[in-house]
């Protein structure tokens, strides 16, 4: 297999620093690498339906809730696991370009419920399937079984690194 930038960065640890182990840094130069040219690839996508990345996150976390696709406020921050300020500037972008709602909780009244529009849903929809296919297509260099493979291992570092 041909070299990538990460072995060049690697290999010139090793000059330096032969003494060091630099598997590590190979993995996760790699892990970020990934990461950040299909996540620019999605963000892309979701610019074609007039939402970032973050906006995708609180449709989608509301689309995921189900049935009326209503959450508040705080149960969204918690998932998202944004602070109260950087929920509401996501709520007011969303609201204003008509993709969800925000009414009084009918059993609160001092809280407020947070409900996807019918264009949310299409929104959150459409931009979905766009993001998969850029997720299958970074993920097409590998057979399935490498897939399910890689996505075990991550999931097992995943869990030791929490």
């Amino acid at each position: 297999m041909e070299a990538d930038a990460v072995d060049a960065v690697t290999e010139q640890w090793a000059a330096q620093r032969p003494e060091l182990d630099t598997l590590a840094m190979a993995v996760f130069g790699r892990v970020f690498r990934v990461a950040r040219a299909v996540g620019d690839r999605m963000e892309a996508e979701y610019l074609r339906y007039g939402i970032g990345r973050g906006e995708f996150d609180v449709l989608g976390t509301l689309r995921r809730a189900g049935e009326p696709y209503t959450l508040s406020p705080r149960e969204l921050s918690a998932t998202l696991m944004l602070t109260t300020g950087g929920m509401t500037g996501r709520l007011d972008k969303l609201e204003r370009a008509g993709l969800l709602v925000r009414a009084p909780d009918p059993h609160d009244r001092r809280g407020l419920r947070v409900t996807l529009t019918e264009r949310g849903i299409t929104v959150v929809d459409e931009a979905l399937v766009a993001g998969l296919a850029v997720q299958r297509a970074a993920l097409a260099a590998l057979d399935p079984g490498e897939a399910e493979a890689l996505a075990a291992l991550l999931r097992r570092l995943l869990a030791a690194s929490l």
